[in-house]
Formats: structure tokens, sequence, C-alpha cells
């Protein structure tokens, strides 16, 4: 059987992530008392304990802080049970959080007549922070709609299904800040920029013509042998561990040029090296011109 608890701050996303896992056949409980998640488990592992039904569960700040602070000791229970366990933390920007309570008129589950909502969100941020630190899966859904949001969910749950880590490269531009569900962060500035190539410049690390130029420079290619080391290095350790899924970024300036290729580039070897499960995302050319990441 396998239990996948869903949490993060309020607007993140986690009503719509709960129901791409009702669709995917999860038998789904919101907001759930995480004191009774043992006896949940428990109890429809024995009604049919040969195919059990996989079970998720929304866990958040409506529970009582004493019970959050006990999240990990409770986890530890249900593991026990012979229950394999993700916790997918879903949080966004406080200023995309906020806009979003505004669009939709929608109360926030901590707010009353003495705190504003954004002191509610920082209300929040430290109830969870229990929650936060079992995560095996993290989401920054700052820059997703509502039908991205659902799909890129779908995606990870789907490769979550493979025992193995899932590996997400990602590249992103310094100036729209570093990803927040970055577990690996490389800042790829120090090297050669194609931008101040003028027939260069409105291509991306997609493009051969940036590709040539990147791979002509040995920096490039010494950089790309000391990532992959350090990660083939180190990555084995987090297979032995509970993480499904691990994030890695790759930052340049502008987001278009040297992250994209070294994110390909990187991509590439690393499946190479036997990591089946290795997904691309580069967060600025998915963005429409001037949408903030």
């Amino acid at each position: 059987m396998k239990l996948v608890v869903v949490s993060g701050r309020s607007g993140s996303g986690k009503t719509s992530a709960l129901h791409v896992l009702e669709d995917m056949g999860y038998y789904c409980v919101d907001n759930l008392p995480v004191t009774l998640l043992p006896a949940l488990t428990q109890s429809l592992n024995q009604v049919d304990h040969t195919h059990p039904q996989d079970l998720a569960v929304g866990i958040d700040a409506r529970n009582r802080a004493e019970d959050l602070e006990r999240v990990e000791a409770i986890l530890k229970e249900v593991r026990q049970q012979g229950v394999r366990v993700e916790v997918f933390y879903l949080d966004a920007s406080d200023d995309v959080l906020i806009q979003r309570f505004h669009s939709t008129r929608r109360k926030h589950p901590l707010s009353n007549a003495s705190q504003s909502l954004k002191e509610s969100m920082q209300s929040e941020r430290r109830l969870l922070d229990h929650m936060s630190s079992q995560a095996t899966m993290r989401i920054d859904t700052s820059a997703y709609n509502i039908h991205e949001l659902r799909e890129e969910f779908r995606r990870r749950v789907e490769a979550g299904r493979d025992t193995s880590v899932v590996l997400l490269i990602e590249s992103f531009a310094y100036k729209n800040g570093v990803p927040a569900d970055a577990d690996f962060v490389f800042d790829v500035r120090c090297l050669p920029n194609p931008h101040w190539q003028q027939d260069l410049r409105e291509q991306t690390g997609l493009d051969a013509g940036v590709a040539a130029f990147l791979q002509s420079q040995e920096v490039v290619s010494r950089f790309l042998d000391d990532t992959c080391d350090y990660l083939q290095r180190w990555l084995p350790r987090f297979n032995e561990g509970d993480r499904s899924y691990l994030t890695i970024a790759m930052g340049c300036t502008g987001g278009q040029h040297r992250s994209v290729y070294i994110a390909e580039r990187l991509a590439e070897r690393l499946h190479h090296l036997g990591h089946t499960q290795v997904q691309i995302r580069h967060r600025e050319l998915s963005l429409p011109p001037g949408t903030p990441p």
C-alpha cells in the first residue's frame, strides 16, 4: 500500500493535487487530523491486505499545532505497518498566494480580526515547518496555472512510481529568483555568455548556434565533468533514503542560453550513466515574456 500525504500552504494547489490523485485511482481524504493517519492506513490494509488501494490525504494548518509537531513520529508509525509513504509539499511565493486569494475571494483558514492575510500566511508557514521537513518532493507552484499544475503533478506522481529517484533538471534566471523547490543549485554565470555574440543573442540553449559556441569552450566541458562527477558521488545517498524526487537547478543571468544548454547536456549525461528517470524543465522558456516566475 502506498500513502501520499499532500501538504503546503493555503492557495498552493493542494486541492488540485488531490483531484489528480483521485483521478489516478487513489482513495483521497482531505483535511484529515494527522493523529488519525495510522488508524486509517491500518483499517484500509485490513480491508484488502492482498490488493490494498493506494491512499492520498491532505494535511494542512487546520490541524492542531501540537499534532503537527508529532508528524515525524506518526509517519514512522505508518511506515512500520509496511506502508510506503511519500510527502508532497506544495508552496508558492507570498505575492502569488496573495494574488490567488484576492482573485478567488477566499478567506484564509487562519485569518482573523487581529492579523492580516500576509500575517496569516506567515503563521501558516511556521505551523507547517514540521510537515515541510518531512517532504520527499517539493513543488513551487508560483509559475503554474491550474491546468499546468495538474499536469505537472500528474507527471511527477507517474514518474515517482518507479523505485528510483526522479531527477528534474531545471534551468532558470537568477534575475527572477532561485526556484523554491530546488535541492541542488548550480551557478553557471561563470561560463562564457552567448548573449554577447550578436548572432546568438536571440537564440536559446536549445538552438544549434548556441550549442556550438558553448561546446567549443573548454571551461564548459570541465564544468559539466565536475558537476556530473559530484552528482554521481552523492545521488546514491538520496536513493538510500526516502526521497523520490530531486530538483537540480542550473541558473544563469537570463535563463536563455547557458543554463538551458547545461541542463540539456547534464540530463543526457545522467541518463547515459543509468538514471532512467530524468526530466527537463526550462522555467524561463516556458513563461510568456514579462510573466513573473
